[in-house]
């Protein structure tokens, strides 16, 4: 079997996640934050210990923005809820996944005004149109940094320098692009990082955070959920701090102890050498589908601006059977469709059909990839 389903989660896992999850329920098992005994005191410690860890990967500073999330959508709703209140404006792009499009367009229907600045072809908008659309009400632009679809990495900085002209916060969608791309905060200008534990994190399911960057004050921001945090128990009141203010209820810490393995693992390997492995590997992919006939590649020919992500279709079959055909004769394992981003397929053309998409990861090999290719001529062949 060959996976290259990571754009939707990384498999296999490290050995040294499993063993971190399989530890903490067999040794710990406390629930951090809810009693003084040494059992809640180690599953508290280990949780602020990936607190660390991420902090470091992303150059966030202090460890307590971190705040711990089920998943990356959890996050981004957390931040839009959090920030925005009727008579607010927010900006976004047309390649936006739906983890960002349907909670907007909730809130467009509860007062908040949405833009959505339109993309190239190869899904990269241009930051000026972000500045045209500024208003005075212009709380916070949202974009991701990689496209999930066609890999494509949006300008951020140059994004983020927009937002703060405006006096407004940028919030980024990292699902795609952490433990995977080089995330730097502080270089980059970003206020609020969405990010998911399951993919390049190499964490389990369930697993993921919002990092609130230093301009951004939580008391300015409202929970989506309250209740007991494990602090101010003598109040009826959610606390003010971080980061319980956000963290209401027992926290995963069988997962956020993988997490933090999986956040180890990117620390120890490089995530610089993981960057280029991974983009070697998907630049062997669009060369090798690319002289297949009748295969249509999508997203930027500059690797510079992209992830590890290589989206085609095909002229002669649907992209559902080309995925069953992998799977079924080839045993490689792929992702075919719309993707869960509407926007993104509008946007490169490729809408309502999808497209079949291929994520290499870190354990990924240039057999596999060459496997891959060939597997795809054979079929339309």
């Amino acid at each position: 079997m060959i996976y290259l389903d990571h754009a939707a989660t990384s498999w296999p896992k490290p050995p040294k996640v499993i063993a971190a999850m399989t530890d903490f329920l067999e040794r710990i098992g406390g629930n951090p934050g809810r009693a003084g005994h040494r059992l809640s005191i180690e599953a508290g410690r280990i949780i602020y210990k990936t607190r660390e860890a991420l902090a470091e990967l992303f150059n966030a500073g202090d460890p307590l923005r971190v705040v711990f999330t089920s998943n990356a959508t959890h996050a981004i709703n957390l931040a839009l809820h959090g920030l925005l209140k009727p008579g607010d404006h927010v900006i976004t792009s047309g390649i936006e996944h739906n983890a960002v499009m349907r909670p907007l367009r909730f809130l467009e229907q509860n007062g908040v005004r949405v833009s959505v600045v339109p993309c190239d072809g190869e899904g990269i908008p241009d930051p000026q149109n972000f500045a045209r659309a500024v208003e005075k009400s212009t709380r916070l632009i949202v974009i991701k940094h990689a496209c999930n679809v066609t890999g494509t990495m949006l300008p951020v900085a140059e994004i983020s320098a927009v937002a703060r002209r405006a006096g407004a916060f940028l919030l980024v969608d990292a699902a795609q692009s952490a433990g995977a791309v080089p995330v730097d905060m502080r270089m980059m200008g970003i206020d609020l990082l969405a990010f998911a534990g399951h993919k390049g994190l190499q964490g389990p399911p369930g697993t993921g955070g919002l990092v609130i960057g230093e301009r951004v004050r939580a008391e300015d921001m409202t929970p989506l959920t309250r209740g007991g945090t494990g602090s101010r128990s003598e109040s009826e009141y959610q606390p003010e701090d971080l980061p319980d203010k956000f963290e209401s209820g027992t926290l995963n810490g069988a997962g956020i102890a993988g997490l933090g393995a999986g956040v180890d693992f990117v620390l120890e390997r490089g995530i610089e050498a993981i960057h280029a492995h991974e983009t070697a590997l998907a630049k062997m992919l669009a060369e090798g589908l690319g002289n297949i006939p009748g295969v249509r590649l999508y997203g930027s020919n500059d690797w510079k601006r992209r992830s590890a992500v290589v989206s085609f279709t095909s002229e002669k079959y649907q992209t559902s059977e080309i995925g069953f055909r992998l799977d079924e004769e080839f045993g490689i394992l792929c992702r075919v469709g719309l993707h869960c981003a509407p926007a993104a397929h509008r946007t490169i053309g490729s809408f309502p059909r999808g497209t079949i998409r291929f994520a290499p990861g870190p354990q990924t090999t240039a057999g596999e990839i060459a496997a891959a290719v060939a597997a795809v001529a054979r079929i339309l062949k």
